[in-house]
């Protein structure tokens, strides 16, 4: 007899300022569809949002994708950082500079984790709209450990960069579930 593992609700925040972010955006979502036992969720728009940091850079093309998984956060982290360097983000890399790609659990159900390698929810989605605007456009869920919404939580975010909707829409594959 089988045995059922649950699913559970994880959102990765996506973001890319190399090259095509539009393609990039979605080749990664594309590649997360293809985990085993995940399936895409709800997808958020794209957002064109201003660097983060001072260094010189393209702006960023973001977004927020939905996940229902039975692999662990430590497990979906994994492959996370797989997909991030199959498509040509050097393990190393420059803090809040420019990447092809940059895959990052926010949310992994109403937990909260923090251990060396992996904190959700994610340390900084409070501070960042670039986050809580995607975010928002497919839930609010509760913050586990701030006790408050993610709309609440924008309402009191202290960054006051520059992002808008671009009109760029992501496609998910009706494939099977693995």
């Amino acid at each position: 007899m089988e045995q059922i593992q649950e699913k559970h609700t994880a959102f990765i925040g996506v973001g890319s300022n190399i090259g095509d972010r539009a393609a990039n955006l979605q080749r990664a979502l594309d590649m997360l569809e293809e985990l085993p036992q995940t399936s895409i969720g709800k997808i958020s728009r794209i957002y064109h949002s201003e660097p983060f940091g001072s260094i010189e850079q393209e702006w960023f093309y973001n977004a927020v994708f939905q996940l229902l998984t039975t692999l662990s956060p430590h497990a979906l982290l994994f492959f996370c950082k797989k997909i991030e360097s199959h498509m040509g983000r050097p393990a190393e890399h420059l803090k809040w500079g420019p990447r092809i790609i940059d895959l990052d659990i926010l949310l992994y159900d109403d937990a909260a984790y923090d251990r060396e390698t992996l904190t959700i929810p994610h340390p900084e989605i409070s501070n960042r709209k670039f986050v809580l605007l995607p975010l928002l456009d497919i839930d609010n869920p509760l913050h586990p450990v701030f006790g408050k919404t993610m709309a609440e939580l924008l309402e009191a975010c202290p960054d006051n960069s520059t992002i808008e909707p671009c009109g760029h829409m992501l496609q998910k594959h009706h494939g099977s579930t693995r």
